[in-house]
């Protein structure tokens, strides 16, 4: 009885000692989480840094103070989960992406976007699965089938393009902006979706059969994700514009938008479907729909929300890397055969350039052709940011490498530790290093700052600003406002400018039967006591 007791007093002590070092180690990371963001601000005006190099230095510098503390021990205070990166903290980064998009620019360039973001990546992954496949068997790292090798190409096909978003102006450079920024976005999506479709196939027997399923599973999982992302946004639409709740509580509708938004995400896990590419047009059709019709302050409270939920996430996962570079256990299986790793790291370097100009040029030239107007062309130096944009290589990268060659975190073979410690340095010198010359090449390449922008587009206390978020909606109807914009009437029509055409239909298709249904601008819930009621009385 004694012994049993005191088994237990032993086992609460511990389970006490363990919660106490969790909670340490939540202050001194919610801390440093503080600290990035203020440096960041400080760095604000600077030419050469930005938040993701901020975080990944301050992230590699307390990796050292704890690696020393700790004697050599650990790195980090918290281990990397998929789960937490592909769950909690990639949802809110993509959600949001989809919610800020400025619709009409992204649509007018989907089939480019898609093009890059689709085609591209497929191209970018085979350049480096070939890649890898040639020179890798020349070098001792240990056994990697080939689903190794094509998973090698889809991790480092991913890129991360917040550098260079960080510096483009979408309102000095609206093409640009909107190619890097929907091209990354879809290049994320396509990455895990072919990842995932790698990993369920045994390609140990390659024959045209497997071929045609991958491609058929491959787009099964692009298009249901897609449409599944948009019935969640629409249904989150009719649920509050019929319900109405804010003439009792904006923060229910407030709370059904967030729900929502996070549902559409997990139930596309749940279905094996693309997170990524649901979550995205759901964010897209909720700020169609949705956001117009919950109240102002609700406007005002989602716009900030999703924004911050995003940016936290953001800084956590830059933090995160830099911590985890220094990771003990992964570099003690390189340790004996340094020059291996690195020649890893060079040789992967040097095949997501190749791979990234094997289809940025090509598509352009081919894109190009199609377009008549000068302004509508990827000029050479447009091209040359673009292919910049995807070298660096981010978050999406370091989970997918982690979910193929670990496990819980960890690794105990030795090609698995030098592909993981290759892709932390991948991932640090292209995100520091490329990202420290974007400022300088795009300032060199891309056009002379527009000084005469109007500050009221980015003046987020000015009423327009407020009302009228990132969300770019003034575009989306401005061809519309239009009295001399020329209607199409025939099939030539149609042929000679597609995009404006399509737009052209979507809008009165919008009009006509979307937005009376699901609510949208001008199309706001008409209840007693809501704002709606107010300005319809105040304007009579």
């Amino acid at each position: 009885m004694t012994i049993g007791l005191s088994y237990v007093v032993s086992r609460l002590q511990s389970l006490s000692t363990s919660d106490h070092a969790s909670v340490v180690s939540m202050n001194l990371f919610v801390a440093l989480l503080c600290a990035c963001i203020v440096i960041g601000h400080l760095l604000e005006e600077n030419r050469w840094v930005n938040e993701s190099i901020t975080a990944l230095v301050i992230g590699v510098s307390t990796g050292v103070v704890i690696l020393l503390v700790s004697g050599g021990k650990s790195s980090h205070l918290l281990v990397f989960s998929e789960d937490l990166f592909f769950i909690y903290l990639l949802p809110p980064i993509i959600f949001n992406a989809g919610f800020q998009v400025k619709k009409k620019r992204f649509f007018v360039n989907f089939m480019t976007i898609m093009l890059f973001g689709a085609i591209g990546t497929l191209i970018s992954c085979a350049v480096i699965s070939l890649g890898v496949i040639q020179f890798f068997k020349k070098l001792d790292i240990g056994p990697l089938d080939i689903g190794d090798c094509l998973a090698i190409g889809a991790i480092f096909a991913a890129t991360d393009s917040v550098c260079t978003l960080q510096v483009l102006d979408q309102d000095e450079t609206p093409l640009l902006y909107s190619l890097v920024f929907g091209e990354g976005v879809v290049n994320d999506a396509t990455s895990v979706v072919l990842f995932n479709a790698i990993q369920s196939f045994d390609l140990t027997n390659i024959d045209p059969r497997i071929a045609l399923h991958f491609t058929g599973n491959f787009l099964y999982l692009f298009i249901t994700s897609t449409i599944l992302g948009v019935m969640t946004g629409l249904i989150s639409a009719y649920v509050i514009k019929k319900l109405y709740f804010g003439r009792h509580s904006t923060d229910r509708e407030v709370a059904l938008m967030m729900l929502m938004a996070y549902l559409s995400y997990m139930l596309a896990e749940l279905f094996y479907l693309s997170g990524i590419l649901t979550v995205f047009f759901c964010g897209i059709v909720m700020s169609h729909y949705t956001w117009h019709n919950v109240t102002e302050s609700s406007r005002i409270t989602t716009k900030h929300a999703f924004a911050t939920l995003s940016f936290v996430a953001e800084i956590f996962i830059f933090l995160y890397v830099g911590m985890d570079a220094l990771d003990i256990e992964k570099w003690r299986f390189v340790s004996d055969s340094p020059g291996t790793s690195i020649a890893v790291s060079s040789i992967l370097l040097a095949l997501i350039m190749v791979g990234r100009a094997a289809f940025v040029f090509p598509l352009s030239f081919l894109i190009n052709l199609t377009k008549k107007s000068t302004s509508e062309k990827i000029s050479f130096r447009k091209q040359v940011i673009i292919w910049w944009a995807g070298l660096m290589r981010g978050a999406v990268s370091m989970a997918l490498a982690y979910n193929q060659f670990t496990r819980s975190g960890h690794t105990q073979l030795r090609a698995n530790a030098i592909m993981i410690t290759s892709t932390i340095t991948v991932v640090l010198f292209s995100t520091v290093v490329f990202g420290l010359m974007t400022k300088p090449l795009i300032r060199f390449l891309g056009p002379n700052p527009k000084h005469t922008t109007s500050m009221v587009l980015s003046d987020s206390s000015t009423p327009k600003s407020v009302i009228v978020p990132l969300l770019g909606e003034e575009q989306d109807s401005e061809l519309d406002l239009r009295p001399d914009f020329p209607r199409p009437g025939s099939l030539r029509a149609l042929l000679a400018t597609p995009t404006h055409t399509v737009h052209h239909y979507w809008r009165k298709f919008d009009n006509a039967f979307m937005r009376p249904v699901f609510g949208g601008r001008g199309f706001v819930p008409f209840v007693p006591g809501s704002p709606t009621e107010r300005s319809f009385y105040q304007g009579e």
